[in-house]
């Protein structure tokens, strides 16, 4: 799943916007911890991390140890007393000022920290606990009275390349603003996938996302780079920021995407084999973001255990998650589902799931006008000076083989026209000829297609 999760991240890296400015964050997060009562944690986890990055570390910074762990140095300062109190830690090298020292950890911090790393080798940023976490995700939800909503006119535009007629723009618009499940359904090449993730791009804002958590005496790794893009704040918020809690890290609105690889046990709390560190599921990770489950009715899990748990648990605003032990712990959802499938939805899915998933969008192939223009508008990007002719001659191949007028074709033949002239050490041209080469490379062993049942 991660696989699928990265290339996800990418995609929405590679098109996303210019992120908008920053909010403001003091309204949002909670101020930095002055004292270990102030991070809501317990001071013996505070201790067991802060002996763990030493153990790891060796002769370690003050400031260094501060970053680390993502807590301010009167905390840290609080917890290394009480060691070297306890003869676990000892000063190691101290220079012109009191933050420019270094620890290190004795020969009794060393047995303590081969215990610890026994129970949890978790060594990262602390985690925040989970009330903070409920707290801001309400904060920051895009349900609440005043939140964001895209306006029409950044809807057409984000949609433009796609020829959609006003009528299927305002339903997915409305779609965005009700913040109800979305159903994208259609056959492959459609651009069911493309369109979920220019949705996202209309979600505007950057969210407070903590590195981790903690649920009950569990840490669960949130933060991930590969899903989670930074959103640098404005210079005057840079300054601010060091007054904010930094567990907490500045991102763009998230979007996971998980396809036909989904299984049973994603939807819960998994150890990580290499760290043996918790992760949050994808549901949980795509909160004050947007959450696109691809493939739908592919996955391995039977699809009424899938909706019937993601879709009641939107509807109410959180999840149940299983923890170690047999307990279990109720974590925010709150994102934006889109479901996108190649599936005929009423063979699908029931009366009761078709009526519980708020709006549904079919995509199909284009009139031949906007087939043009998005040919048109695909060479502009790729390089490619148009050709009507050329896309005459694409359109009679589309005629003659029965293939419909999908948005995903011009693409995927520009680029393989580019991949040819490329090898022949030619500039890249759209002609007669050109196409026909591009077209036979992708069809000429093909059968006819049907597009029922084909993989979204």
């Amino acid at each position: 799943m991660m696989n699928a999760l990265s290339a996800a991240a990418e995609l929405h890296g590679a098109r996303a916007a210019p992120p908008p400015a920053a909010p403001e964050f003091a309204d949002i997060l909670p101020r930095q911890a002055k004292t270990v009562l102030d991070t809501g944690l317990p001071p013996r986890l505070v201790t067991e991390l802060v002996v763990k990055v030493l153990h790891g570390s060796g002769k370690t910074p003050l400031p260094a140890l501060s970053a680390r762990l993502k807590l301010s140095v009167n905390v840290l300062r609080e917890i290394l007393n009480q060691l070297m109190a306890e003869q676990q830690v000892e000063v190691a090298w101290t220079g012109d000022s009191d933050i420019d020292v270094q620890y290190q950890l004795t020969a009794p911090g060393q047995r303590a920290a081969a215990d610890y790393l026994a129970q949890s080798r978790y060594a990262g940023p602390a985690p925040v606990p989970l009330a903070s976490y409920r707290e801001v995700v309400e904060r920051q939800s895009l349900r609440r009275p005043g939140a964001p909503r895209p306006e029409r006119a950044q809807l057409a535009a984000a949609l433009a390349e796609h020829g959609f007629d006003p009528a299927l723009r305002d339903v997915l618009g409305a779609a965005l603003h009700s913040r109800r499940a979305l159903l994208l359904y259609g056959p492959s090449g459609a651009g069911k996938t493309l369109l979920a993730h220019q949705l996202a791009r209309l979600q505007h804002g950057a969210v407070a996302l903590p590195y981790a958590l903690l649920v009950e005496r569990q840490i669960i790794q949130f933060y991930d780079p590969l899903l989670h893009q930074p959103a640098p704040p404005l210079p005057r918020q840079q300054e601010e920021r060091r007054s904010w809690d930094a567990r907490w890290a500045i991102c763009q609105r998230p979007l996971v995407h998980v396809g036909a690889a989904l299984a049973a046990d994603m939807l819960d709390l998994r150890e990580d084999a290499a760290s043996g560190v918790l992760r949050a599921p994808p549901h949980v990770l795509a909160n004050n973001g947007m959450l696109v489950v691809d493939d739908l009715g592919r996955q391995r899990l039977p699809l009424a255990d899938l909706l019937g748990r993601w879709l009641g648990a939107l509807d109410q605003g959180w999840d149940a998650l299983a923890l170690p032990g047999g307990h279990s712990e109720t974590v925010p959802f709150d994102a934006t589902v889109v479901f996108a499938t190649s599936l005929a939805p009423d063979a699908l899915l029931d009366e009761s799931f078709l009526r519980r998933i708020g709006y549904k969008v079919g995509l199909g192939p284009l009139p031949e006008a906007a087939y043009r223009a998005l040919l048109r508008r695909a060479c502009r990007q790729a390089g490619i000076e148009p050709d009507e002719d050329a896309a005459s001659r694409l359109l009679a191949l589309h005629a003659a083989s029965g293939r419909p007028l999908l948005p995903a074709y011009p693409h995927e033949l520009l680029g393989r026209i580019s991949d040819f002239a490329s090898f022949a050490g030619a500039t890249p041209r759209l002609s007669a000829a050109a196409v026909e080469q591009a077209w036979n490379s992708m069809f000429a062993a093909c059968a006819a297609p049907t597009t029922s049942g084909e993989p979204s």
